[in-house]
C-alpha cells in the first residue's frame, strides 16, 4: 500500500458522548513513527443536499434556496435544501424526501453530482449532492421544531453571494461550483427520470 507510511492505527476507542444522531469518540492511535496520539471525532449518519433548478416565467434559470437559523453559528444561513439520512434510508430517497418536506417541491428529473466530506479533520460526515429539475410545487411538511424560509435566486446572484461572503456554507458553495461547471459546459449532468434515478447506486 503506497500510503502505508501515513497510516494511523487505532489502539483503543472510548465513546465519550451519544446523542440523538451524533456519537463522539476519543481514540488512541499509533502514528507511522511508532509514537501515540489522541484523535477525537464525531460519527455522523451522512446526509444529502439537493440543488433544485427551475425556469421562471421568462425562461430564466433560478435555484431554490433556504434560509434558516443555525444555532452553532449563531446566525441565519443561506443554503440549498439538505438533511441527514434516516436509519436504513437510501440516499436518493433521502434527497426526494428532504426536497419535498422542506420546500414542497418534487422533481421529475434528477442527476447525481458527487460526494463530499465537509469536515474530514473531526467527523465521518459525508454529503451526497443531487441536482433536481422540472419541479412540481406542493405542500411543505417541516419536522417538528424546524423553521425555515424558501426563496429563489439566479445563478449570478448565487455566485456573487459566495464571493462576497453572504454564503459561507461549505456544501452550498460546492453545489454552486457544480452548477457553474454545468452552466459553462464543463460538467454534463446525467439527467434521469425519477424511476431511473432511484436505481443509481450510492
Amino acid at each position: 500500500m503506497i500510503d502505508r507510511h501515513l497510516l494511523e492505527v487505532k489502539q483503543s476507542s472510548l465513546e465519550v458522548y451519544r446523542g440523538n444522531f451524533l456519537t463522539a469518540f476519543q481514540d488512541t492511535v499509533e502514528l507511522p513513527d511508532g509514537t501515540f496520539a489522541t484523535r477525537e471525532y464525531v460519527v455522523h449518519p451522512g446526509a444529502v443536499m439537493v440543488v433544485p433548478i427551475f425556469q421562471d416565467e421568462h425562461g430564466d434559470t433560478r435555484l431554490v434556496l433556504e434560509r434558516q437559523y443555525r444555532y452553532p453559528m449563531g446566525r441565519t444561513m443561506l443554503e440549498f435544501p439538505a438533511g441527514k439520512l434516516s436509519p436504513g434510508e437510501v440516499r436518493f430517497q433521502c434527497a426526494q424526501r428532504e426536497l419535498q418536506e422542506e420546500t414542497g417541491y418534487s422533481a421529475k428529473e434528477w442527476a447525481r453530482a458527487g460526494l463530499i466530506h465537509p469536515v474530514i479533520a473531526y467527523s465521518t460526515e459525508f454529503i451526497e449532492i443531487w441536482f433536481a429539475r422540472h419541479l412540481v410545487p406542493g405542500e411543505r411538511h417541516l419536522d417538528s421544531g424546524e423553521f425555515l424560509d424558501v426563496l429563489t435566486a439566479t445563478p449570478k446572484e448565487l455566485m456573487t453571494w459566495c464571493f462576497d461572503g453572504t454564503i459561507t456554507d461549505a456544501k452550498t458553495i460546492c453545489g454552486v461550483w457544480w452548477l457553474q461547471n454545468m452552466l459553462n459546459g464543463s460538467w454534463l449532468p446525467d439527467w434521469q427520470p425519477i424511476s431511473a434515478a432511484a436505481c443509481i447506486k450510492n
